[in-house]
Order: structure tokens, then sequence, then C-alpha cells
């Protein structure tokens, strides 16, 4: 990338229309949207793209229809985790032939790694990609987190240009940044939208946060208010974002309520459909019924 990357890059959902189809009219809509929230990148096929879920075919599709969407407007991030070193290149070779700008790996999932390992994993995955590369931290899915001392190591590669970290830990985090304190060229962005705002005011570079997928201006104001240290406006807007956490991600007593509850926001509002890849199901009447009532609360 030419420049260091910072400010909101929404984790955008994957829009389907049955398992294996993707909507691509609502794709589109959702992508126009987010532009138009004044986002600074899209990150596909993470967490909330349901990666892990959809088949390679369709991960490959996904890629290919954001960059022709897209069309180097703003930057792309596409997500290649994967237990598999060979099966991660694979992907990111079909990101660079469709002109994304960096690809964003999660630890191998399933057998827990040790320090050592992770190191190592990386140090085989990172020479074969043909583009720079984000290390995401999600430990919750992936049973280890890099520890501060290993994201260094394995940062002493240039290819490694940032660090997303989806831990939920303040002090985690701030262990991190600390560590990257004398490399202002390296990216750190924070998962949790509930903590975007004041990890911007202590030096973060930006939020990969799901609710931007809905409502990407009132994420963009935010980050930009903690940039220009302007608390009066961060608690304003943060306030709002603390109400999208508490009324939008916990509607049911399920572990995917996040990520339903934001296809449910997205569907209600006439962006793209909300299918859930399988073993997930969207919301019944009900359920979405409250996600349409907090929606107008929200009064955006």
């Amino acid at each position: 990338m030419k420049t260091t990357l910072r400010g909101i890059v929404p984790p955008l959902v994957t829009p389907l229309l049955d398992n294996d189809t993707l909507d691509v009219d609502g794709l589109e809509k959702l992508i126009e949207h987010v532009i138009a929230g004044g986002v600074h990148g899209i990150f596909i096929l993470g967490t909330t793209g349901e990666a892990q879920s959809l088949s390679f075919k369709l991960r490959c599709e996904m890629i290919k229809r954001s960059s022709r969407i897209l069309k180097n407007r703003i930057p792309l991030l596409v997500g290649i985790s994967d237990t598999s070193v060979e099966d991660s290149v694979l992907l990111a070779n079909v990101a660079a032939e469709y002109g994304a700008d960096a690809v964003v790996s999660a630890p191998p999932y399933y057998y827990a790694t040790s320090q050592a390992e992770l190191t190592d994993f990386y140090k085989k995955l990172i020479p074969k990609l043909p583009l720079p590369v984000f290390l995401y931290n999600m430990p919750t899915h992936t049973k280890v987190s890099f520890a501060p001392s290993t994201i260094c190591r394995i940062a002493e590669n240039p290819k490694v240009i940032g660090f997303k970290d989806s831990s939920a830990g303040g002090a985690y985090f701030q262990s991190v940044m600390h560590e990257f304190r004398d490399r202002p060229d390296f990216s750190l962005f924070v998962g949790p939208e509930e903590m975007m705002a004041e990890s911007v005011l202590m030096g973060a570079h930006g939020g990969v946060n799901g609710g931007a997928n809905m409502f990407p201006k009132l994420y963009v104001d935010l980050y930009n208010a903690a940039v220009a240290k302007d608390v009066d406006k961060v608690r304003e807007l943060h306030a709002k974002v603390m109400q999208i956490s508490s009324s939008i991600y916990t509607v049911g007593s399920y572990g995917s309520s996040y990520l339903k509850g934001v296809k449910a926001g997205l569907s209600i509002l006439d962006i793209c459909n909300d299918y859930l890849a399988t073993p997930f199901n969207k919301f019944d009447r009900e359920h979405k019924n409250k996600i349409r009532e907090a929606i107008a609360k929200l009064e955006l």
C-alpha cells in the first residue's frame, strides 16, 4: 500500500441469496452505501463476512465482484485465513489478480498453536504472498492470541504492514501499541467498535467495525472526532455506537447474534439480503421486528 492505512474499514458482510449464491445486487448496494458514508477501505472475507462458512468458489467470486464494483476507489483488503498455507496463498493470488491492496490473515484455527509455531507458520506463509499482509487477532475463534513480542518478530518482514485486534482486551491492545510506538508506518486497527474511539484517542489508526456496514457515516464521524480529540463529540457519537451494540447485537441468545443483527439491519435498511450461510439461520419475524425497533430508536 502506498500510505499507512487509517480510518474506518468495515468488515463487509457477504450478501447471500442461498448457501452458495452471492447476492450481487445487494453487494453493489452495500459497497456504494459504505463508500457514500465516507469509509476509508473495505475488508472482505473476515469473520463478519462468514468466510469460513463459504466455499472456496464463492470466496473467489466475492473477491472478483467486490473489486469490479470498487474500481480502485478505496483500498480493498481480503481475508485469506485458513489452516493451510497453500490454500491461503491460492486465495491471496486471486486477490492480487483482481487488484486487492492487501490481505488479512488470522492464525490457523482448530488446533491451538504455541507462539513459536505461530511465528513459524507466518515465516512460511508470508514469503509466498503476492500482497502486503495484516495480521488479525481473533482469539475467541482461533484459540490463540498473538503475543506482542510475536507480532514484533513477524513484523520484521516488511510485507507485514499492520495488525487488527478483535480480542476486546483494552490492556492487551495498549501493549501492542506500545511495542509499535516507534513504527508510525505500521497500521494498528481495533475490531470491537465499543473501544474504537478510545483506541484512536490513544494512537490507534482506526477501526474495523461491523456496525459501519449499516451506519458508515456514524463510525467515520466518530473516528474523525477522535482524531481531532473533540471529546464532547466523541461522547455524543460513542453513545450511539453503544446503543447499536446493546440493542442490535444482543437480540436472541445466539453466539451469532451480532452477525444476525447486522444482516437483519441491512435487510431492514433495504441494502442487501439477510440470508446467513450454514450453520446459521437469519432472524425470524419476531427477532427482526426487535431489530427494526432498535434502528428506529437510533434516529440516524
